[in-house]
């Protein structure tokens, strides 16, 4: 089968969870219980005389992703009515926007290959989420998720490959993450992708775009694009048709299922909502939520390469977490020893991390303490041999200064040169040590002098006599 006659035409729907206290249309805080239908009221139900308002936060939200994405920002926004029937929206309709969007166009530049792709954006809008159905032995719904905020980012039907598809996502899940509208975490949900595939034959595109619905990781994305792509083209090799419909991706088949006959928009009876007036958005908001936004990947990939000096794999092992990335700035920003900075992060630092199951927000130490722990490495204050006991210390007791623990750690070696050193002389004089046990105190000074003299340091004979009687080397 030759397959380089087709070509795959691929968009995204991209639908994410707002981090906010309460959900969209209602001050209802949201809780994510564990009990169903109790973070629920009775707006998000639509109880007859309730009207909805807008959380204002998540207006703030979209044009942040809107401003990261190169979108234009509309000035007058009037929300939406979706009108269909299923179990788990509780209005009967979606409060969305249809006509007027808040962000409309823009792109996103991603790396593929050391090369840069754009891929561009049709449109970021408002909406709220539904409740959740879930399959037993019966069909229950959950409707402690309906009137959550979420907002949803639709890319133009242009991306041409399943790894394109995975790279972007990987993209604004980190921009989503940077910007803290989003957890990302996609296994609760937080994130939930619809991908939408055709294919073109010799140029000319087919009818007919296969929608799989639901999907919540981005491996899966690519590989429901990948098995997609193989089905279709399969049907087209043997004569028949695509049909236009709704797909769910099974993780165990690692296939694609039907689930329903496509909805065309007509179906939906789009119309404005009646209850909310409309959003406008000024020139003056849209400059002030442009400088609050922090910095993000692409904003600090030119301190990472290029000020730090960190390779391409370095620096994206790096920004995939936003509080790790972001540590690792304020450790470099207080030491010059940039490599030694990354390589504390990635090993002990990530390690405690990963054997504690804590984030970086949790982690004993400040990146001031490690900074300056890597400046006396740095100058040789303390040898490689010290620097693990010094750093097992700090970790227990974080609030202790640095230089007082060094100091306890060299005078513990030192105790513990001296112990060795004493048991070697005590060893090689046995009849002198039982001397000295048998009354002859005289015997410690010569054998205080012998271990003195071995140390080549001017040592107190007293310590040394605390060495002896703590170890039980000499009888009294």
């Amino acid at each position: 089968m030759n397959n380089l006659k087709y070509k795959p035409t691929i968009g995204l729907e991209i639908h994410s969870q707002l981090n906010t206290k309460s959900k969209i249309f209602s001050n209802e805080h949201i809780k994510n219980s564990s009990i169903p239908n109790i973070d629920t009221n009775i707006i998000t139900l639509a109880h007859p005389g309730t009207l909805p308002s807008i959380n204002q936060k998540t207006i703030f939200y979209i044009i942040k992703i809107g401003i990261i994405c190169n979108s234009k920002i509309t000035k007058k926004n009037i929300f939406d009515r979706k009108n269909y029937f299923y179990p788990d929206l509780p209005k009967g309709y979606q409060i969305t926007q249809y006509r007027t969007p808040i962000c409309q166009g823009g792109y996103i530049i991603i790396n593929k290959n050391n090369k840069k792709k754009k891929i561009k954006i049709n449109r970021i809008h408002l909406e709220e989420d539904s409740g959740k159905l879930i399959y037993k032995d019966k069909t229950f719904i959950n409707f402690n998720r309906a009137g959550t905020p979420l907002i949803e980012i639709v890319t133009e039907p242009e991306i041409e490959t399943s790894n394109d598809a995975y790279i972007f996502l990987q993209e604004i899940k980190k921009i989503l993450k940077y910007l803290n509208i989003c957890d990302g975490n996609m296994e609760k949900g937080s994130i939930r992708i619809d991908a939408n595939i055709s294919i073109k034959k010799n140029k000319k595109r087919l009818k007919n775009k296969i929608e799989v619905k639901n999907i919540n990781s981005i491996k899966n994305v690519k590989n429901s694009i990948d098995y997609e792509i193989k089905r279709q083209i399969k049907i087209i090799e043997k004569g028949g048709k695509i049909q236009s419909e709704t797909r769910n991706y099974n993780i165990k088949k690692r296939k694609t299922i039907k689930q329903r006959e496509k909805t065309t928009i007509n179906d939906y009876r789009y119309f404005p909502e009646p209850d909310l007036s409309p959003i406008i958005i000024s020139k003056k908001v849209i400059r002030n939520i442009k400088k609050s936004i922090n910095k993000l990947p692409s904003l600090l990939l030119k301190k990472f390469k290029f000020k730090y000096k960190l390779s391409d794999h370095n620096y994206y092992m790096l920004i995939k977490e936003k509080k790790i990335s972001f540590f690792f700035n304020k450790v470099c920003k207080l030491t010059s020893d940039y490599k030694m900075a990354f390589n504390w992060i990635i090993g002990p630092i990530k390690s405690y991390l990963k054997k504690n199951k804590i984030e970086i927000s949790k982690y004993p130490i400040s990146p001031e303490k490690i900074s300056n722990l890597i400046e006396l490495i740095k100058n040789k204050k303390i040898n490689l041999l010290e620097v693990k006991s010094v750093y097992s210390y700090l970790i227990d007791n974080p609030e202790t200064n640095l230089v007082k623990i060094v100091e306890k750690i060299k005078e513990n070696k030192n105790d513990l040169n001296v112990k060795k050193i004493a048991l070697d002389i005590i060893k090689d004089n046995p009849e002198k040590v039982k001397e000295y046990r048998n009354g002859k105190k005289g015997i410690l000074n010569m054998l205080i002098g012998k271990i003195i003299k071995k140390t080549k340091k001017k040592i107190e004979p007293k310590i040394i006599i605390e060495i002896l009687k703590n170890h039980l080397l000499l009888k009294n």
